[in-house]
């Protein structure tokens, strides 16, 4: 049988698979997993307050070291994760999670040590986790899931952690012991066929290929040069937009009770209600799929989260500034996966679902410091406003980038 080769013009729709139990429930676990450090920080300060004697801003500056080594190493790695090594990368940087973690609960001297070795794994594994993301068909729901996973473990984690304790044996060992439950699950996780495809080729080895109904023989390609430049902005855009959001939410609780009276009491129940308001998001998602498109939500979040920023800088209501809180929130988490729905359809290996996670944290981590920074250089209305300007500008690069990628899933599928 004689047939023609031909290569398909990206990786985008290369061997994506279908949502299944096992392989989603891998790539979720070793992202919460991941991810863990972010959501329990401040559980984390304290515990090393208790641990090491010392006040809030030293505590602070050591959780932050942490993330920013996770956010580091993320990228570092990420490459490594969109080809055949990604489950290797996963059980390493679990493996050094849980000794670090597991040694910065059980030895008190180890504390920093292993919390500093703690984000180094977790770094390969938020890398590893957001690779695989990309493995799947239809990355809108897939997004959606992740979003509800993560956020439905973390509301029980955040909920039985101070019941149990926040001694450095009870918030870094839950750490030490999540991060085992996902190290048994990496097996599971979804590989990257088409990077071997890619690695193949430049080596000069036999390339894989696939035989359509058609019998017209179709190799994977590295991805076009609009694919990598547009990947590289979303990056970008992504680590400025996760600034601009997480700087609110930093200075959420000073802002509203200087601007709005708000009590310890009414903060909680913000909090609260911007998780809950975050998984109905997620859901909403989940129940859309890709039916939308990705451009036009993500202009429309972006524009409507900014105009939600300037409310909640200007209200001295209480519970008006609760009730723009958690709408402002719940716009920010379908945002956050639309962003990464955007990201894995531009590449089924994961080039850029990898990196963006870390990405995030790099544009997280020293978000205190930089909301501090505004409020007191431009006051709560200032600092709001610029906020929204920078949601406005950001949307505009945004929806352009995920026109592109399901432009780009259109094609792939038809190639197919």
């Amino acid at each position: 049988m004689s047939a023609s080769v031909q290569s398909a013009p990206t990786s985008v729709g290369a061997a994506r698979l279908p949502i299944r139990f096992s392989t989603a429930s891998s790539t979720f676990l070793v992202g919460i997993a991941g991810y863990l450090g972010v959501n329990l920080s401040p559980y984390m300060i304290a515990a090393v307050q208790t641990g090491v004697g010392a006040d809030v801003l030293t505590a602070s500056w050591i959780v932050t070291a942490t993330l920013l080594l996770t956010a580091l190493v993320g990228l570092a790695v990420a490459p490594a994760c969109a080809g055949p090594r990604r489950r290797l990368v996963a059980r390493v940087g679990l493996i050094l999670a849980v000794v670090g973690f597991g040694a910065a609960a059980l030895v008190p001297v180890l504390v920093v040590t292993g919390l500093l070795l703690g984000g180094v794994g977790a770094g390969g594994a938020v890398a590893a986790a957001g690779a695989a993301l990309a493995a799947f068909r239809n990355p809108d729901r897939v997004a959606g899931l992740n979003g509800l996973a993560n956020r439905g473990l973390i509301t029980i984690i955040l909920a039985v952690v101070p019941l149990i304790g926040l001694a450095p044996i009870d918030v870094f060992g839950s750490m030490a012991v999540f991060s085992v439950l996902a190290l048994l699950t990496v097996s599971w996780m979804p590989t990257a066929p088409a990077a071997t495809v890619h690695a193949a080729a430049a080596i000069g080895e036999a390339v894989p290929i696939e035989v359509p109904p058609t019998g017209t023989l179709r190799t994977a390609a590295p991805p076009s040069r609009a694919v990598t430049v547009a990947g590289l902005v979303l990056l970008v855009v992504f680590a400025l937009w996760a600034a601009s959001e997480d700087s609110l939410w930093a200075m959420a609780g000073v802002m509203g009770a200087d601007n709005a009276g708000l009590t310890p009491e009414g903060l909680s129940l913000a909090l609260s209600g911007a998780t809950a308001g975050g998984l109905l998001g997620t859901i909403a998602l989940v129940a859309v799929g890709d039916r939308l498109g990705r451009g036009i939500p993500l202009i429309v979040l972006l524009v409507a989260g900014g105009i939600l920023k300037i409310v909640e800088g200007s209200v001295t209501d209480p519970t008006l500034f609760v009730v723009v809180f958690i709408a402002w929130n719940t716009i920010y988490a379908v945002a956050f996966m639309y962003f990464v729905a955007t990201a894995a359809a531009l590449d089924a290996d994961g080039r850029w679902s990898g990196p963006l996670l870390a990405t995030y944290l790099v544009g997280s981590a020293l978000t205190p410091v930089i909301g501090a920074s505004l409020v007191g250089l431009l006051g709560y209305q200032g600092f709001a406003l610029t906020l929204a300007l920078a949601s406005f500008v950001l949307a505009v690069p945004a929806g352009i980038i995920g026109v592109l990628s399901r432009r780009l899933e259109r094609a792939a599928k038809e190639a197919a």
